[in-house]
């Protein structure tokens, strides 16, 4: 059996972006810290897994049955913002600017990866455009090679049910220089110019 350090160190390696060495370090720190911080993490970590699941609507994270925005009545029922993961859905909504509801993935088509649109919640999505009374979807997913396969590979799918299908504006970020642009930003931020209103 292995050594409590090294496991810990192994435990910590397997997390994304922490190396052996900020695992060590996590390791050791926790080691010299209170009971209290180490306890604490402890039972932090074992509520994320029995009391954290996924909304049985969206696919996005929840403590009950419903996400937070699921249940909130204030929410636009005819707009769905679809993303690849529930850290998009944090993100756009620190923004304030969406009000309707989200479709959480879990994913994006990447055949190298053997992630097929059977390993999303592709299906569920349908369903929920078929049934409930969804005017929009706004696709959201990521502006690369396998966001843009899911976004081509969604809109096929959802094209004949008659409902608005739009996509995230990609291009120049407020603030940004043209001369620091790539090639691709540029192309996308000239695709998608709009009039300029008086």
């Amino acid at each position: 059996m292995k050594d409590p350090i090294e496991r810990l160190i192994e435990a910590f390696s397997r997390l994304p972006g922490i190396g052996p060495k900020t695992a060590a370090r996590l390791t050791y720190f926790l080691l010299r810290a209170p009971d209290d911080v180490t306890l604490e993490l402890a039972e932090a970590l074992r509520s994320l897994k029995e009391e954290v699941h996924y909304c049985r609507r969206c696919f996005n994270v929840a403590q009950g049955e419903l996400c937070t925005i699921c249940a909130d009545p204030s929410r636009d029922p005819h707009t769905v913002c679809v993303v690849e993961e529930p850290l998009d859905v944090v993100a756009l909504e620190r923004s304030g600017a969406y009000r309707g509801l989200y479709h959480v993935l879990h994913g994006a088509i990447n055949p190298l990866a053997n992630v097929g649109p059977e390993d999303l919640r592709i299906n569920e999505l349908v369903e929920r455009v078929q049934k409930e009374p969804i005017q929009e979807v706004i696709l959201a997913t990521n502006p690369n090679m396998e966001g843009e396969a899911t976004a081509m590979y969604i809109a096929r799918l959802l094209r004949p049910l008659g409902v608005r299908i739009t996509r995230l504006a990609h291009g120049l970020p407020i603030g940004g220089d043209l001369e620091y642009a790539d090639q691709q930003t540029l192309a996308q931020a000239l695709e998608g110019r709009r009039p300029v209103e008086p």
